[in-house]
């Protein structure tokens, strides 16, 4: 709760705690480990046509000032789009969440009028049997098939999470 407390003071437009910051939490959690992995970075989303790309690091300087106990990683998602190949601009945070890499990821909170919002378009079922299974928008291009395999070949995360079930992406040529 604290966190998502941090995230809301900051007053970021469509501010979120997103993707490996909260599925790690719930793995955690569920393998009755350190509930909050200090190696773990907080991921910050929020949406702001109005806040240039070099603010990202201002901002997460500003966190990391203010609270030097988390590793902070801030991105305004109007400009996420630019590292996935064939994307269109994100509408919004939900937008880009819904555009992650992998099911398992794809999940937001923030507090919105005093009571926690919570955004997992892809459900819960992958992170609640520990699976790690590429998402609608990654199976619908060959470029982001490529790059989501090699991803999970880099993150490594069945070894921290022995009981995780990778599934990498069919369709790369």
């Amino acid at each position: 709760m604290r966190l998502l407390k941090i995230i809301d003071d900051l007053s970021l437009q469509d501010a979120w705690i997103v993707a490996g910051t909260v599925r790690n939490y719930l793995w955690n959690v569920l393998s009755k480990s350190n509930i909050l992995d200090i190696t773990t970075d907080i991921d910050v989303a929020f949406y702001d046509k109005d806040i240039p790309y070099e603010k990202n690091q201002e901002i997460q300087d500003e966190l990391m000032k203010k609270h030097p106990d988390f590793n902070w990683e801030v991105k305004n998602q109007v400009y996420m789009h630019i590292h996935n190949p064939n994307t269109s601009v994100y509408k919004s945070s939900r937008d880009a969440v819904y555009h992650y890499p992998e099911k398992c990821t794809s999940i937001a909170l923030r507090i919105n009028k005093g009571e926690i919002d919570v955004f997992c378009p892809y459900g819960l079922e992958d992170i609640e049997h520990f699976v790690v299974s590429p998402t609608p928008y990654i199976m619908n291009d060959r470029e982001r098939i490529k790059l989501y395999n090699e991803r999970q070949k880099m993150k490594k995360w069945d070894e921290k999470y022995p009981r995780l079930s990778i599934l990498l992406a069919k369709g790369e040529k």
